[in-house]
C-alpha cells in the first residue's frame, strides 16, 4: 500500500486504505496518531474531503463531529488510564493552523512528562519528538490501538442504547 494514504488521509479512510483508522464515527474517522511520544495520541478526521473548518459543516453535522470528538477523547482517557498509571488527563484541540482539513487532536497527558512540559501545550515539545523513529506508530502500539478501539465500541453501544431509550420516550 505504501504511504500514499498520508497525502489524502480522508480519501484513504473513505476507501478503507488508511491504516491508522480505529473506527468510523458519526461525522468522521477516529485515527491513531502517526507519532506516539504521548502514547494514545489520536485524531478525529472529518469524513468530508474539502471541509476546512467546523463552520463549513451544517449545524447538525457540527454537533455530531463535536460529539465524536468527545467520544474519542473519553475512549483515549479510559484506555490510557487502564494502561498507564501515570495518566493525568486528555487535552482536546481543534486548531487548523497547518493542515487545511477539519480535524481534532486528542492528546493524553501523563505525570511522567518532563516537568517543564507537563503543564504546557504539546506543541512546545522539541521538534525531534515528532520525527524520531522511536515514537513512530508501529506494531508496539497494537495493544493501545485495540484498547482505544474497544472503548470506542463500548461508548458507541452506550450512546446507541441511550438514543433508543430517548426515542421511546
Amino acid at each position: 500500500m505504501g504511504d500514499d494514504w498520508q497525502t489524502d488521509r480522508i480519501g484513504a479512510a473513505l476507501r478503507g486504505e488508511n491504516p491508522t483508522v480505529l473506527r468510523r464515527l458519526g461525522a468522521g474517522f477516529a485515527v491513531i496518531g502517526d507519532v506516539q511520544f504521548l502514547p494514545g495520541y489520536s485524531v478525529l478526521l472529518a469524513d468530508e474531503p474539502g471541509v476546512e473548518r467546523l463552520s463549513d459543516l451544517p449545524r447538525a453535522k457540527r454537533l455530531t463531529f463535536l460529539a465524536d470528538m468527545d467520544q474519542l477523547g473519553e475512549a483515549v482517557e479510559r484506555a490510557c488510564r487502564r494502561l498507564d498509571p501515570g495518566f493525568r488527563r486528555v487535552n482536546l484541540e481543534i486548531l487548523g493552523n497547518t493542515d487545511p482539513l477539519l480535524h481534532a487532536h486528542v492528546w493524553p497527558r501523563f505525570e511522567w512528562e518532563p516537568a517543564e512540559l507537563v503543564g504546557k501545550p504539546v506543541w512546545l515539545y522539541p521538534r525531534d519528538r515528532w520525527s524520531d523513529d522511536r515514537f513512530r506508530l508501529g506494531p508496539q502500539h497494537d495493544v493501545l490501538r485495540e484498547s482505544i478501539g474497544s472503548e470506542l465500541d463500548q461508548l458507541g453501544r452506550r450512546a446507541g442504547a441511550l438514543n433508543q431509550r430517548g426515542a421511546r420516550g
